[in-house]
């Protein structure tokens, strides 16, 4: 049984990073993988036309239908008073600290992916991701600690039980304009027109806010067919970027030493098969062997 556990700032985030791999695991393994995506903010910025009201709406009534077809379970962000964090807003917080700790603790996965924490100062960055990235190394200690959080979450402090600690994986992150990096490839060419089909499902994205805004350099896609070939563009510029040299569609990960450290062949076992002639395996089994001495 593998689980695995994708967290990030915004609905969509998911779909563009990881939804390939978690696809190629789900097909090889069946009913012995479970993936869920957590999304930590509530989806109401970044529209040009819709009140932050509707547009949380939509894009929540959007994660829904793209989970129904990657078949992996959703869940929405809730901080200890039962409220989602504003989007564009996040900040590091105690209370943002409990609600991630409390989700990973109740899902207990064996992978958990999250966007990386930008440390090159020429890089860009988005505040949502770069929050998260930052909750989540700062909580991965105390996953395993079971009352870290007992005033936000009240419990009988004389029963304990202990709780797996995930292997943390960090995704591409396309704000990061350039400086990311990373260890494992997969080649995920087999789940493109399922991608497709599952980011088609966020057409306020797509279709409204990424033209509008500017960012993407593309023009408002009118049909799947086109988005296809817009997407297909996409991926293409990451695999540019990234120096990696194949018109396949490639997702890319970066292991860290945020929580459990397994080894190269744990990796080699788990994972859906890796790309040898992309993933730089020898510097990553290296760096595995140092940590795990530690």
């Amino acid at each position: 049984m593998i689980r695995a556990l994708f967290v990030h700032a915004h609905f969509d985030d998911f779909e563009f990073t990881a939804a390939g791999t978690f696809e190629l695991w789900r097909r090889q393994r069946g009913s012995d993988f479970v993936g869920r995506v957590l999304v930590c903010t509530d989806g109401s910025a970044g529209h040009h036309f819709r009140s932050r009201r509707d547009t949380a709406a939509l894009r929540l009534r959007e994660q829904e239908a793209s989970a129904r077809l990657g078949g992996y379970e959703f869940q929405l962000l809730q901080l200890p008073g039962r409220s989602a964090p504003r989007e564009a807003c996040l900040q590091i917080s105690t209370p943002l600290l409990a609600a991630l700790w409390k989700a990973i603790r109740d899902f207990q996965p064996d992978y958990l992916f999250c966007p990386p924490v930008v440390n090159e100062p020429l890089a860009g960055l988005h505040n949502d991701h770069q929050t998260v990235a930052e909750a989540v190394r700062r909580v991965a200690y105390m996953i395993n600690v079971p009352h870290a959080f007992v005033e936000e979450y009240p419990t009988d402090e004389t029963l304990s039980t202990p709780c797996k600690l995930p292997t943390i994986v960090h995704v591409y992150d396309g704000y990061q304009f350039g400086a990311n990096g990373f260890d494992l490839a997969v080649n995920t060419e087999s789940t493109f027109d399922l991608i497709s089909e599952m980011t088609w499902c966020h057409a306020s994205q797509i279709q409204e806010w990424l033209p509008w805004v500017g960012r993407h350099k593309m023009n408002p896609p009118t049909s799947l067919a086109e988005w296809k070939g817009t997407l297909r563009e996409r991926f293409l510029r990451r695999n540019d970027e990234l120096g990696v040299a194949t018109r396949d569609y490639t997702e890319v990960f970066t292991l860290t030493a945020w929580g459990d450290v397994p080894t190269l062949e744990q990796i080699r076992q788990d994972w859906p098969p890796l790309d040898p002639t992309i993933s730089r395996l020898a510097p990553l089994g290296q760096r595995l062997i140092r940590w795990r001495a530690c």
